[in-house]
């Protein structure tokens, strides 16, 4: 496998690295000659300043890891070219041309994967595993944490795309049920054009119910998941890669002490395997490329993440329930 990066900021900085520790890394093109000549000179690869000039390479596929407004045209290109792709989050900027990628990655009957890494996070496998199962009972609600201090690298979106993408996509694909409709609360604090905090509310057709907090307002960072379901409430953090599964049972009541309730708490810990998202992400794209099968997020499964954020974002502005369209 020979790949390319494509952008080489905070996110394709790290699709190199990995690339070159799995021997698949062959070239990378970014406009800032400063950023892509230092990526180009540790992995010891060709560096280009315009990716269509890589485009013209020897490869197999390329990762574009660029600013999502630039997201579709250097994916269209990339598809033309007839390459298998790998774009970072969100697919693009809009629904419209995040479904002009789909479809021309149809047509040309390439791999189109997402990068919407934590879906790759360990912990999120083995809890879609147990749920498939029926191992933690019928899932009732869903709600997410995802907060951290501003970033100065975002600023061509809100904290919506940039974050709560990651959390819609999550929580879909665990509820295995469309999102019928979103409610949203946001506002801006700090950044100058998009909103750095959101709460989003979300029906699924299921009858399930998710929860989705996001800010870049918070003096840490967290990125947790809690699950109720009818036997267990299952909390994750995708941090630590830790997962712990909880009961509880009632003794004998003293309907005159209600202070020292009988209550017997029964904790478990899930141990998975700590893996970077980042590697399983990019393994998994080379194995569907390879194999000629889907990868774990599909162009698909990011287009209807799209329209939730969409529809997130059309709430939280008209202050109204919306159903994505």
């Amino acid at each position: 496998m020979r790949v390319g990066v494509i952008g080489v900021g905070s996110m394709g900085q790290n699709h190199a690295r990995v690339l070159s520790e799995l021997d698949a890394l062959a070239a990378v093109a970014d406009p800032d000659v400063e950023a892509g000549g230092i990526v180009s000179n540790r992995f010891q690869v060709s560096y280009f300043t315009d990716h269509k000039s890589l485009l013209k390479e020897d490869l197999d596929a390329v990762c574009v890891a660029v600013p999502t407004g630039h997201h579709a045209a250097v994916a269209l290109d990339a598809i033309a070219a007839g390459l298998h792709v790998l774009v970072e989050k969100p697919l693009a900027p809009s629904v419209e041309d995040a479904q002009r990628i789909v479809d021309a990655a149809d047509r040309a009957g390439i791999t189109l994967a997402v990068g919407h890494v934590e879906r790759h996070n360990p912990t999120v496998a083995a809890v879609k595993r147990h749920l498939d199962k029926g191992q933690f009972g019928d899932l009732i609600t869903i709600s997410a944490r995802r907060v951290s201090s501003f970033p100065t690298r975002v600023r061509d979106v809100g904290v919506v795309m940039d974050l709560g993408v990651h959390d819609i996509d999550i929580l879909r694909y665990l509820v295995g049920a469309p999102v019928e409709s979103v409610y949203a609360l946001g506002g801006r604090k700090m950044h100058d054009r998009f909103e750095d905090h959101a709460a989003l509310l979300l029906r699924f057709a299921s009858g399930v119910n998710g929860y989705v907090e996001v800010n870049w307002l918070t003096p840490m960072k967290v990125r947790r998941l809690a699950l109720t379901c009818l036997k267990n409430f299952v909390e994750v953090d995708y941090i630590d890669q830790s997962i712990t599964v909880s009961s509880s049972s009632l003794g004998t009541l003293d309907a005159f002490n209600l202070y020292e309730l009988p209550l017997e708490h029964h904790t478990q810990t899930i141990r998975v395997r700590k893996e970077e998202p980042l590697r399983r992400e990019i393994e998994d794209f080379l194995r569907a490329i390879k194999e000629k099968g889907a990868p774990l997020v599909t162009g698909e499964d990011a287009l209807e993440t799209l329209r939730v954020v969409e529809a997130a974002v059309a709430s939280s502005q008209e202050g109204r329930t919306v159903a994505p369209a």
